[in-house]
């Protein structure tokens, strides 16, 4: 099973794209060229504080609104390395998988983890904050494997023999 550590930061229910990336940002040429808007509408100094490795922890429906693939796409860009929340919408929970980006739902996390702290993750296990550990919500092998590959596209390649 995969473990890591991560710095916390917290963001709330009804997450939406929208506030993921705004609309306006998303005729920028590359992800790379959007990611700094990430968050802007809500808390616009969080992308130039996000670090490679960081961890997300939300309330309820993060992900919520227009489908746009953009929105995971940011988040990996940003260096999430997973995001945490009591729920996801589900349209943003498969294009996160799609994408390679890891989601975990959580739902007693959010009460009592606080943003700067470094929290230990075992995936597909639980979650550890101030010596107390959560129990994640297990992924199925088969979004484990498109996760680990780096995508969706990247996982299929692989199971097809195809050069990655």
């Amino acid at each position: 099973m995969e473990q890591f550590t991560g710095k916390v930061w917290v963001l709330g229910d009804d997450i939406d794209t929208d506030i993921i990336i705004p609309t306006q940002y998303l005729a920028l040429k590359s992800i790379e060229d959007m990611k700094q808007y990430g968050f802007s509408p809500l808390r616009p100094e969080l992308a130039g504080k996000i670090e490679k490795g960081d961890i997300l922890v939300a309330g309820k429906n993060f992900g919520c609104g227009s489908s746009r693939e953009q929105a995971p796409e940011v988040l990996k860009a940003l260096g999430i390395r997973c995001i945490i929340a009591r729920s996801f919408a589900r349209i943003f929970f498969r294009n996160s998988i799609n994408n390679g980006l890891l989601l975990m739902e959580q739902p007693e996390l959010w009460d009592h983890v606080r943003e700067g702290e470094t929290i230990e993750v075992v995936v597909n296990s639980h979650v550890s904050s101030n010596g107390k550990q959560y129990p994640l919500t297990s992924l199925p092998d088969n979004l484990v494997e498109i996760i680990e590959a780096g995508g969706l596209v990247k996982a299929m390649q692989a199971r097809n023999g195809l050069a990655v």
